[in-house]
């Protein structure tokens, strides 16, 4: 069984392979420093930006999730961004991936907010499996500026 808990400090090592591990997968690479931010960012509980980790009967870490909320002008409640999804490719289709989006979920809808919402990758056909039976597809394109 998957069991869901926050990031705490005591658990950097094993979100930090599993944070390699999603960089990897994205053929994404951070400096150290953002990576050491974010997760400074994550086990602050005055920060904005939340995580948990999902872990297998045997306590091993298998999965994270990170989310943010934020106003927005189509309602006077929060949208929670889930900015980050990445479950270990050995515990794929365990369960952990959706474990860790309802859990963004009861937590969001605990704090007010009206909605959940992510991106990924078009290509990322497994995860899309997963987030066509859990959510609604917007058809919505996401554009961007780099600055």
């Amino acid at each position: 069984m998957v069991t869901i808990a926050p990031v705490r400090p005591e658990d950097r090592a094993e979100w930090l392979e599993l944070m390699h591990g999603y960089l990897t997968f994205y053929e994404a690479q951070l400096d150290d420093a953002t990576i050491d931010a974010t997760f400074a960012r994550v086990v602050d509980p005055g920060s904005d930006i939340h995580g948990a980790l999902a872990r297998d009967d045997d306590g091993r870490a298998i999965g994270l999730v990170h989310w943010l909320t934020h106003s927005a002008t189509w309602t006077r409640s929060d949208y929670c961004y889930l900015e980050d999804l990445f479950v270990a490719p050995d515990a794929r289709r365990s369960g952990a991936g959706a474990a860790l989006i309802e859990h963004v979920r009861a937590w969001a809808a605990g704090h007010g907010s009206v909605k959940v919402y992510w991106l990924t990758a078009e290509s990322n056909a497994t995860a899309r499996s997963l987030y066509d039976r859990v959510a609604k597809q917007t058809g919505f394109v996401q554009y961007q500026i780099a600055l």
